[in-house]
């Protein structure tokens, strides 16, 4: 899965509007040009006696009184505190260039056990030499010590570890077993192992896991192992971890310890570590063996990714709900009602507000009071997997729920995707259920609008010939469901290559606007090269009136369509230049486009890293807010993935920005399939975390969170923004051998079969805080500034 190289912002200032949450670097010295220093010290009172250290300080610390994040970085067997001071002149030339912020290095020597300690805290008392307390020693004693004598910020958001080899094996247990000293770890080739060290492992010769006149223990060493720390891992405390491995590491030559192979042995760790709440990891596989060939690149790459990570001052809060399931879930949409209330839709992947599933996923929907009180749940559920992507209102206070079902006309399981809709009463009691669909195909709605008359648009793709001949690979589907369910017509369409529908919008005429993706040139339409974007225009009847694809050479997608009452706007993200240089990696963008299809103006905006625009709610202005997620500092980066705002004027002007979210990955799975709505009103989001916001605990895996913010809607019934996601990867909601899908019946049926709805009566749901915000003077105190383009 690509990754940005770099966390720096971008974006600047753009205004006394411009709304910042946080500050993650510290200010780069003047002096930035002259490089850093390496010395020596020692820390003289630890439990395993002196250790000695090379310290590395950052471009003007001898001339400032500014504290910094630490990195402490453990040497491998046999190897001396010398070995890492090779990385100055990588460190000298990110911090000069912005790639990360000034920090303090510490790499202390490990001689201990003839240099084959492991780092652990040793029982060994045999006769080849006592063992010593070294994970004491390191992750406790010296780390006080350099708190004490440099000017470092004692927090554990402050402070990572990192390492390579037996190093490795180390950072990876301080960072597991001493989540209170460390947030984040540099794992590289790590000599870490499942289960056992294989037959001919140093780690059994040197009793860094012995007991008494035993070199190795296997109790001891299980007690020690990353294992056993993921199985103790306090969620609470969250960490982020970067696994780096070469391709070309030695085979073990036992085929039965094959798995202990370094390069397996870290897609072990990197698989167990993922499935832990409050662990986040990155996995790169780089060319190289087990030596500097691959340490010093994996260490460059590594140490920006951690960047992104360490914070020096304390994290704004996150004012939100969380939902979710113990499973791996998903956000399906949010309503606002006349009332003030709300109405939202999770598709859940184990037992929801008391009510388990029916077997796979299912979809559940929330009515909420305008206190937050849940007033029922219902379940919209088959025995197979299903999956919502958006909801719109129905009738008197009721509401259609869209998405893609793998059931048949009687609800059991299919063998296929197949687009549904449902309609619920204002008390969530199930009305009807339409399905359409290709028997023989993938056919999945990934967004939903109001057709302003009780039904409902739908648009995403067929992977056969649901409504037309196929054009090739997946078609664009577009659908219209009238307020009693009945199909009133589908029209399908697309290139030689992969098409999707992304996003619907209720036109001022009553029809439709629909975009997305092409793969190669849509009928009457000229591709731009790699994938376009593109937006048609259908009439309340079903006829296209237009059809505009644009685009670059790079990767350009579609997400929303934004209804106004001369056109409307199209969000998206771009890997080129549509309307700007790029900045780097993808960056988010807004087109107005009139009413018959023209494109008046592209703004493009972001940061060098990967920001990319999901959904947008139309301004009371004429402007528009656009939500989307990023993964560097468009105000503040707080950790993998983050929530951004960016209000935009209706000429194009990019000015309020807000950046929220938890330390963990926000908006978007671990493939970036995003997963983000935003209705209009006064503004309600909903989509995915892996973490928390503050003062709640991540049910487990994906869950859902709801946030209400300051904004000036044009409210206008139905314009909610796309899905966010095609779900194209595992954990996204779908994958090639694990879809959530639906099985087909053929001709769009409208029946009262499950998909079956469940009311149940709830406790009241905790409440909704905007989003907080610090103002303009933390914008300006960015370490990193450039320039806004539109």
């Amino acid at each position: 899965m690509p990754k940005p190289p770099a966390r720096r912002a971008v974006i600047a200032a753009v205004g006394a509007a411009t709304l910042a949450l946080g500050v993650l670097a510290m200010p780069m010295s003047a002096h930035a040009a002259d490089g850093g220093e390496i010395t020596t010290g020692q820390a003289p009172a630890t439990a395993a006696g002196i250790v000695d250290f090379a310290i590395y300080t950052p471009p003007g610390y001898t001339e400032s009184d500014e504290r910094y994040p630490t990195l402490y970085l453990l040497h491998g067997r046999g190897d001396t505190m010398a070995a890492w001071q090779q990385v100055k002149g990588d460190l000298d030339q990110l911090i000069a260039d912005g790639e990360i912020a000034p920090m303090i290095v510490v790499m202390p020597d490990a001689p201990w056990s003839d240099r084959g300690n492991w780092y652990t805290d040793s029982l060994y008392t045999g006769s080849e030499g006592a063992g010593s307390p070294v994970e004491t020693a390191l992750a406790t004693d010296l780390v006080t010590y350099i708190d004490e004598n440099y000017r470092t910020v004692d927090d554990r958001l402050a402070r990572a570890v990192g390492g390579y080899s037996m190093g490795g094996a180390g950072a990876l247990r301080f960072t597991l077993a001493h989540q209170e000293t460390f947030s984040a770890g540099l794992i590289l080739s790590p000599a870490a192992y499942q289960d056992a060290p294989p037959a001919d492992s140093s780690a059994r010769e040197y009793g860094a896991y012995g007991i008494g006149d035993a070199l190795y223990d296997q109790t001891r060493y299980e007690a020690l192992s990353y294992e056993q720390a993921l199985a103790d891992f306090d969620p609470t405390l969250p960490v982020h971890l970067y696994l780096g491995v070469g391709d070309d590491e030695w085979p073990n030559p036992d085929p039965v310890d094959a798995r202990h192979d370094l390069d397996m042995a870290t897609h072990l760790v990197y698989t167990a570590a993922r499935r832990t709440p409050g662990v986040t990891a990155e996995l790169r596989v780089m060319d190289g063996g087990h030596d500097w060939g691959l340490w010093q690149p994996a260490f460059r790459d590594g140490i920006v990714d951690l960047n992104g990570y360490l914070r020096t001052t304390p994290p704004p809060q996150w004012d939100a709900e969380l939902l979710g399931s113990a499973g791996d879930d998903r956000a399906s949409g949010i309503l606002e009602l006349a009332d003030g209330g709300t109405v939202v839709a999770v598709t859940a992947a184990d037992t929801f507000g008391g009510i388990a599933t029916r077997g796979g996923t299912d979809i559940f929907v929330q009515r909420r009071d305008a206190s937050g009180a849940v007033m029922w749940t219902s379940q919209v559920a088959t025995g197979a997997n299903d999956r919502a992507y958006g909801i719109v209102p129905h009738g008197a206070g009721g509401l259609i729920v869209a998405g893609y079902t793998r059931s048949d006309g009687t609800g059991a399981p299919g063998t296929s995707d197949q687009v549904f809709a449902a309609a619920l009463d204002a008390d969530g009691q199930q009305q009807w259920i339409t399905r359409f669909g290709d028997e023989g195909a993938a056919d999945r709605a990934y967004a939903v609008a109001s057709d302003g008359a009780g039904g409902a648009y739908l648009a995403g793709y067929t992977g056969g010939s649901a409504a037309a001949p196929n054009a090739g690979d997946k078609d664009v589907l577009v659908l219209r469901i009238g307020d009693d369910g009945t199909m009133l017509w589908a029209h399908q369409f697309g290139s030689t290559g992969e098409d999707k529908g992304q996003g619907v919008s209720l036109a001022a005429d009553g029809g439709a606007y629909v975009t997305g993706i092409a793969g190669s040139a849509m009928p009457g339409a000229t591709s731009a090269g790699g994938m376009d974007a593109y937006v048609a225009k259908y009439s309340a009847s079903g006829d296209q009136e237009w059809l505009t694809q644009f685009g670059t050479t790079e990767t350009d997608q579609a997400w929303a369509a934004v209804a106004r009452t001369d056109g409307l706007y199209v969000v998206g993200h771009t890997k080129g230049s549509l309307g700007a240089e790029s900045l780097g990696d993808h960056d988010m963008y807004v087109s107005a486009v009139d009413g018959n299809g023209a494109i008046e103006w592209t703004t493009q905006f972001g940061t060098s890293t990967d920001d990319r625009a999901i959904a947008g709610v139309l301004g009371a202005d004429g402007g528009l807010m656009v939500v989307g997620v990023s993964y560097g500092a468009m105000v503040e980066s707080l950790g993998s993935v983050d929530i951004v705002t960016a209000e935009i004027s209706a000429t194009g002007a990019v000015g309020r920005l807000t950046q929220f979210g938890s330390f963990e990955r926000d908006g978007a799975d671990e493939w970036d399939d995003p997963n983000l709505y935003a209705a209009p009103g006064s503004v309600w989001l909903s989509g995915l975390t892996y973490g928390a916001p503050a003062g709640a605990i991540n049910a487990g895996s994906g869950d859902v969170f709801i946030a209400h913010l300051p904004y000036e809607s044009a409210n206008e019934s139905g314009a909610e923004g796309p899905g966010g996601g095609d779900g194209e990867g595992p954990g996204g909601g779908a994958g090639n051998d694990d879809e959530m899908a639906g099985g087909a019946i053929g001709g769009g049926s409208s029946n009262n079969a499950p998909l079956a709805s469940t009311g149940t009566a709830m406790v009241p749901a905790l409440s909704i805080v905007a989003v907080a915000a610090m103002g303009l003077a933390l914008w300006l105190r960015r370490r990193r500034q450039g320039a806004l383009s539109h």
